[in-house]
């Protein structure tokens, strides 16, 4: 099935009363019936909702939904994009680890992965995803995971994926990409190798700011990675934790299992039932939505190609940006997303065009159908250093907007006032 429908009908036969909309099991807990059952579920005899930190109807839906849209093996729900980065990296790496993170990624999984997770003893060495060129030589027998973005926010920049991939499996090394930007309508990490994917669905998927979440997909290869490798001894040893179960013997994608039986049930970053459902909702329009978001987009980024007062604008859809190539090679029918950032070269004149705005709100969050922008120095990268805030290339004078679905030319006047006032 093409990806408008997977998004549509995936994972849900419909209930006992035939309803249309997936039901929403707000509830804590579940009714075992007997104890021999009980025992069964816990001890994975038998599959189905045991705690709602640990599952629930209505999330499966949405995790079956997504791991088939982005061509996945099993997928796991959170309760933020940002729990999702967490899991997916302390599902691999323990004190003493290194990670390498590309440098053009959010600033808050920057922090999150070159600040927070050092506390955990775990080390982050950044590379440039846009080549990969300096990925191999920080690559070391303690080296558990590479980080990068498909489309990096604000930087609006595509990862040289193949690249990535090759040195990663070279090394035996696990890859997670985010590919919250692109989304799965535009692009599909793991056909192209790696091996692990995350979403902030608060941003696309769910289209409407109206709930905060994370996925993480695991791709069909990567049992075979993880089962006999002895950089991921936790997969291939007993988990005393969970009376000596070992995650390689077990028939099914073990990432997101562990995942699920080790880190939420310890650490209980879940997802509500009524925020799954609310991204449900988003997924079923995610394709129609990112097509006129692209255009959209497209649209608007020729427009600021134009101003005069406009340095530079970052749009890889663009005929002349450096990334064409990139989207040509990658991407699905030339989009690449509602993302555009533009450099006006001084912070005093990118506040007055947010404050000058309409149309646009002056929001930090993106995929929204409504239009917005941003002043990253000052407010998603705002607790960078300068050294940080250079070699991630967000610039003073850089504005990020998230052109939503209004049409374009009221988008455009918008922006033209903005600018001219």
């Amino acid at each position: 099935m093409k990806e408008q429908t997977l998004a549509l009908h995936y994972g849900y036969d419909k209930d006992e009363y035939k309803t249309m909309a997936v039901p929403i099991y707000q509830t804590t807990a579940y009714d075992f019936e007997t104890a021999e059952r009980a025992a069964n579920l816990f001890a994975l005899k038998e599959l189905g909702p045991i705690y709602t930190r640990l599952n629930n109807p209505t999330t499966e839906v949405l995790e079956n939904r997504i791991a088939a849209l982005e061509k996945g093996a099993a997928a796991i729900a959170t309760s933020s994009g940002q729990a999702a980065i967490f899991y997916s990296v302390a599902n691999l790496a323990e004190a003493g680890d290194n990670i390498i993170v590309a440098k053009k990624i959010y600033g808050g999984a920057t922090t999150l992965l070159t600040h927070t997770v050092k506390r955990f003893g775990i080390e982050a060495r950044v590379f440039d995803s846009d080549t990969a060129s300096d990925l191999e030589d920080l690559i070391d027998e303690k080296t558990k995971a590479i980080f990068f973005e498909s489309l990096s926010n604000p930087h609006i920049s595509v990862a040289d994926v193949d690249r990535i991939v090759e040195i990663a499996s070279k090394h035996n090394v696990v890859t997670i990409c985010d590919n919250t930007v692109a989304t799965p309508v535009i692009f599909n990490p793991l056909e192209h190798g790696v091996d692990v994917v995350v979403h902030s669905a608060s941003k696309y998927i769910n289209g409407q700011g109206t709930a905060i979440g994370g996925l993480i997909v695991e791709s069909k290869d990567l049992n075979s990675k993880l089962i006999g490798n002895a950089k991921y001894p936790h997969f291939n040893e007993p988990d005393e934790s969970y009376h000596g179960l070992v995650y390689a013997d077990l028939p099914f994608p073990i990432f997101t299992l562990r995942i699920r039986l080790s880190l939420i049930r310890d650490i209980g970053a879940a997802p509500a039932p009524f925020n799954s459902w609310l991204h449900i909702q988003g997924l079923e329009t995610l394709a129609v939505r990112v097509r006129e978001h692209s255009k959209n987009a497209l649209k608007v980024a020729e427009f600021l190609q134009s101003h005069p007062k406009v340095l530079k604008v970052n749009y890889p859809a663009l005929a002349d940006d450096a990334n064409r190539e990139k989207v040509d090679r990658y991407f699905r029918d030339g989009m690449a997303s509602g993302l555009v950032s533009f450099d006006v070269g001084d912070l005093e004149y990118a506040k007055k065009i947010l404050d000058n705005t309409k149309l646009f709100s002056v929001v930090v969050n993106i995929g929204d159908s409504k239009s917005i922008i941003t002043h990253p120095a000052s407010t998603t990268h705002q607790q960078l250093s300068e050294e940080e805030l250079k070699k991630t290339g967000v610039t003073p004078g850089l504005v990020r907007l998230s052109v939503g679905l209004e049409a374009y030319e009221d988008l455009i006047e918008d922006l033209k006032q903005a600018m001219e006032s």
